[in-house]
């Protein structure tokens, strides 16, 4: 008997991995037009709340261009600004696996499921971004440039964990969570 009740489950598990490929296919190709929102999200985070780092934000592709106030080291005789590039792609690899979570449960109103969750994700996508760039300005750019920055030492450790945790932690469980609400009826039914 308990074989018996492991078999949707099984065959649960089983469409999931069928869907991951062609899901991450879709994801990769389509980025320039699925990290839209995200890109908005962050640029706008970019622009409000870091006004004075952030001169421009430009969008190639699932590229975003954080063109900085900051200059390059003096010593060098460098002018210019700096400019942090950030692949989107990075933060956002939840959205395939929740869609190949939505399409293996084969659940009525699975189109409004995966809009409802790529609505929910883009805010922690944008997290992802913003959290990159403030890295890179703040601690992986170097000491001159981190001193133009302002930030103290509890905000560059701040920044760390916001990249850490949009780095490690968002994009892996965001996905999952935002399924098991949206399925609950799914898991009732499959134990």
């Amino acid at each position: 008997m308990p074989a018996v009740a492991r078999r949707p489950r099984v065959g649960f598990i089983v469409k999931v991995f069928a869907w991951l490929p062609p899901a991450f296919v879709v994801w990769y190709f389509a980025a320039p037009i699925l990290m839209w929102p995200a890109a908005i999200i962050a640029e706008l985070v970019a622009q409000l709340g870091f006004a004075d780092l952030v001169f421009d934000v430009e969008r190639t592709g699932a590229m975003l261009t954080f063109v900085t106030t900051l200059k390059p080291d003096a010593a060098l005789e460098i002018s210019g600004r700096i400019t942090v590039d950030v692949d989107m792609l990075l933060y956002s690899f939840g959205l395939p696996l929740y869609a190949a979570l939505v399409l293996a449960a084969r659940e009525p109103g699975w189109l409004r499921r995966l809009a409802i969750g790529y609505a929910a994700l883009m805010p922690f996508v944008a997290w992802g971004v913003v959290a990159d760039f403030l890295k890179n300005v703040a601690i992986a750019a170097g000491p001159f440039v981190a001193a133009q920055t302002g930030f103290v030492a509890w905000q560059r450790e701040a920044i760390v964990f916001a990249y850490q945790f949009g780095a490690l932690i968002l994009p892996a469980v965001v996905p999952g969570v935002v399924w098991v609400l949206t399925h609950r009826g799914f898991l009732e039914r499959l134990k």
